[in-house]
């Protein structure tokens, strides 16, 4: 949040609220977007990860933040609202990308299977 705080304190926002303008205030191009996210992506990943199609494009931080919510145990229904998705959608397209997560699911398991109070 201290970087977002700092971008909008030197640029400021457009007149419409928007955070990224182009240039001349208009509306950030997808080819102009690609081509930033290019650069940034040589910027701050290590080369094996530049090679790859880790974050290749844009729209891989979007995957990230529902990823991330789906992992944090968001309830699936209020991500698939945020994400402005059916259930259906969501578990196609989202849920797959979750990774190293079977310790924790066999322990809400077994928490279950014991008859624990899982609202704890």
């Amino acid at each position: 949040m201290q970087m977002l705080g700092e971008h909008i304190a030197e640029f400021g926002v457009a007149p419409d609220g928007r955070l990224f303008r182009a240039a001349r205030g208009g509306v950030v191009l997808t080819k102009e977007t690609a081509e930033v996210w290019k650069a940034a992506r040589k910027l701050v990943l290590p080369p094996e990860q530049v090679d790859s199609p880790f974050a290749d494009v844009p729209y891989s931080a979007r995957h990230t933040a529902v990823s991330g919510w789906l992992t944090a145990g968001v309830d699936k229904a209020e991500v698939a609202r945020r994400a402005g998705h059916s259930i259906a959608v969501l578990l196609r397209f989202y849920a797959k990308v979750i990774n190293d997560r079977e310790d924790h699911s066999n322990a809400l398991i077994e928490r279950f299977l014991n008859g624990d109070d899982l609202a704890e």
